[in-house]
């Protein structure tokens, strides 16, 4: 393992409003573009790093010290490291950890991903809060040295997050299947609309056979398949840029099929059931963000990561828009007090804004993959008493 012995080469984070930091090169030297936003976990930056959710994005760790533990081959989340960019206060240069088979530098380069070490992101963070998500850059090598009007002009003429659909991107090319770890209760069509590796395995080890199917796919594929659950993971993008698996969502839901959604799978159940969504200043990331369990009064640690979020009054019981039935909001942020989870009272289906499968940890929420066992079970327990 080779550690770095040079002074980096100066780099800058430009963001659309003029804002400029000056810092140090850090992973591929050259030019990135992406939203700008903050993550405020202290550990699992691998995780982050390789969470599909987070494309098109240039991540900022608001923890000041990154890369302790190096990176290995067992943490990783999907094939490849998804951010636009990453943006560190001050890099380890000596990983320090059994598990460790290389630096995260050397991550980040062999994945060519652009970042920025040595600038202040307590400040850079504060920015964000005040004057919402944004537009971004990192210019390194022989970037830095373009003008500074060439490097806002290219900033500025980046993709905005609102309205883009990013599920193309990130989702599987071909399906796929995994066997269900130990008794087996039935399988799951999982839309692979930016799915976590962690995720697969939680839901094999409840008993599901698990067909992994691409975010192309039509409802009439994912009933040939006669699953016993639907499922819709995480992902980037704009879900008011989702209507095609919105309208996936809501013939399944139809045909009697039980759902499960999380992040940007509990934006689109809002969207099936008739309410609207919107973006967030600057979001939720990080394992620390503290959810109420409307049912219980539970106060859940989740692990987050979204910019948008679902329209709903967080109290009382409302009708589904689209005739889905009575629905209530079933936990919210105590944050700011957005929408986490939805519940369906007429039909089996439910979903949560934050991360169960939080391989990094928190996994206070890990017991909704058991829920969801439960309620398929139920379901077809019903079924085979209404057959006879």
């Amino acid at each position: 393992m080779s550690y770095p012995t040079s002074t980096p080469a100066p780099a800058v984070l430009v963001l659309e409003d003029g804002t400029r930091y000056v810092g140090r090169a850090y992973g591929r030297q050259g030019q990135t573009l992406g939203e700008i936003v903050f993550a405020t976990g202290m550990t699992g930056y691998q995780e982050t790093l390789t969470d599909p959710s987070y494309a098109g994005q240039i991540v900022l760790m608001t923890a000041p010290h990154i890369g302790n533990t190096g990176a290995n081959d067992e943490d990783m989340e999907s094939s490849r490291i998804w951010v636009a960019g990453f943006v560190v206060r001050e890099p380890a240069r000596v990983p320090s950890n059994f598990r460790s088979q290389r630096t995260l530098e050397a991550e980040l380069e062999s994945h060519d991903i652009v970042g920025i070490s040595g600038i202040d992101t307590r400040a850079i963070t504060r920015h964000i809060r005040s004057k919402g998500a944004m537009r971004s850059g990192i210019f390194s090598g022989d970037r830095y040295d373009i003008s500074e009007s060439e490097q806002l002009e290219l900033v500025r003429g980046g993709a905005s997050m609102r309205g883009r659909n990013l599920s193309d991107d990130v989702s599987t090319v071909e399906p796929y299947s995994l066997p269900a770890t130990g008794e087996r209760i039935g399988s799951v069509a999982v839309l692979d609309l930016g799915v976590k590796t962690s995720t697969l395995n939680y839901l094999a080890e409840r008993g599901f056979e698990v067909f992994v199917l691409p975010q192309s796919v039509t409802a009439e594929h994912v009933l040939s398949l006669k699953p016993s659950a639907l499922f819709f993971s995480n992902g980037p993008g704009d879900p008011a840029a989702s209507d095609a698996h919105v309208t996936l969502l809501q013939e399944v839901l139809r045909a009697g099929v039980p759902y499960f959604g999380i992040c940007f799978g509990n934006q689109l159940l809002g969207r099936a059931l008739g309410f609207g969504t919107y973006k967030l200043p600057f979001g939720h990331r990080g394992i620390n963000q503290p959810v109420l369990d409307k049912a219980t009064g539970r106060v859940e640690i989740t692990s987050q990561n979204h910019g948008f979020a679902v329209d709903m009054p967080i109290e009382g019981v409302h009708e589904s828009k689209t005739g889905f039935g009575k629905v209530e909001v079933s936990h919210y942020s105590l944050n700011d007090q957005v929408v986490e989870g939805i519940r369906c009272l007429d039909i089996p289906a439910f979903s949560v804004q934050y991360h169960p499968e939080s391989a990094s940890g928190p996994h206070d929420a890990n017991y909704l993959f058991d829920r969801f066992r439960d309620v398929v079970v139920a379901h077809a327990a019903a079924g085979a008493g209404d057959a006879k």
